[in-house]
């Protein structure tokens, strides 16, 4: 069921099991307690940063399979994918899980927008249980996206530190745990932005837009949730996209307004310039703290919206500007 850019699901499909794998950065930020497992070398005893990156995916998706009860060949569908260049860390992930694999790409939106499918198909009664996950590793974004971590290049404040994180869930048609209610699917949104190191600043208009659609869609106030989170806006996007309500008119300081890239690390201590980035932030952030919470009964309805910036290395250097998305997904606490 359609309502402008929103889907409705009716069987309210189920988030049976969550997991959050991170690196030792994330590891020593403040929702580090709330994390599946924490490694304390930035190559997980790899050899390079992408299979790094691709274990990180792999841990992630096998402890949620391993906390729903459930096997890998009882899962119908694995709905992933990453930065790397034809989100290879989730394709390769994929190929261990032996799960029919679904690739996606929304950049960091991905944590989302895989969620928002796999709850369609299992809403539609097409599948009975469904992965859903993202990853990032810092090293190996820097490498693909700017400079190599050993070119040692300095960046400005406005820059954001990549997540080195992946999140997975399981997503069913019956069970325990955080409910969803819909998605909105956002559209993309380009104001001109070029500048790579400004990514909270390009992707803050389209949280914005999606968040208003959202609203509209459903005609409710942000204040039906007791939080609405963005994906990783960090520092600049996040006083942005205030700035945007506010020009607009629209109020979200009825509810608790957050982004995971302000949440995952302490950017008063920690060396992360303006906050986290990349699709293990919003992916870490939700499978691994906000759903405890959700269940904890911290909260009882709740907005995610991840954002992604849909730039690459070759539209950067043609001089294009970041076009960039928002997906947002409903949750509601459900039964323990």
């Amino acid at each position: 069921m359609f309502k402008g850019q929103t889907i409705l699901f009716p069987s309210h499909p189920v988030i049976t099991s969550s997991a959050a794998v991170v690196g030792p950065v994330e590891g020593k930020g403040p929702l580090a307690e709330d994390f599946d497992k924490i490694y304390d070398d930035l190559l997980l005893h790899q050899d390079s940063w992408e299979k790094a990156e691709r274990k990180l995916m792999l841990e992630a998706a096998k402890i949620a399979i391993k906390k729903s009860g459930m096997k890998s060949e009882d899962i119908q569908f694995y709905i992933g994918g990453d930065l790397m260049d034809q989100i290879v860390s989730s394709s390769f992930s994929a190929r261990q899980l032996g799960i029919p694999f679904l690739g996606v790409f929304g950049a960091c939106s991905t944590a989302m927008e895989s969620l928002a499918l796999a709850a369609m198909m299992v809403d539609s009664s097409k599948a009975t249980a469904v992965l859903a996950g993202t990853c990032s590793h810092n090293a190996s974004a820097e490498k693909q996206f700017r400079y190599p971590t050993e070119y040692g290049s300095q960046k400005p404040p406005s820059a954001q530190y990549t997540v080195t994180g992946a999140g997975a869930s399981i997503v069913q048609a019956k069970g325990r745990g955080p409910l969803i209610t819909s998605a909105t699917i956002g559209k993309v949104i380009d104001l001109g932005v070029k500048d790579p190191f400004q990514m909270g600043a390009a992707m803050a208009p389209s949280a914005v837009d999606t968040i208003e659609a959202h609203c509209r869609d459903l005609n409710i106030a942000p204040g039906e949730y007791d939080l609405i989170v963005t994906g990783d806006l960090a520092k600049i996007g996040h006083s942005l996209a205030l700035d945007l309500f506010a020009e607009k008119n629209f109020p979200i300081d009825q509810t608790t307004y957050k982004d995971c890239g302000l949440m995952i690390y302490d950017i008063e201590k920690q060396e992360v310039q303006s906050g986290g980035s990349g699709c293990g932030c919003s992916a870490s952030v939700t499978y691994g703290h906000i759903l405890k919470q959700l269940q904890a009964g911290e909260y009882e309805k709740i907005l995610v919206v991840a954002t992604g910036s849909l730039l690459s290395p070759l539209t950067y250097q043609q001089g294009e500007s970041i076009p960039c998305v928002a997906h947002a997904v409903a949750l509601q606490r459900g039964r323990k």
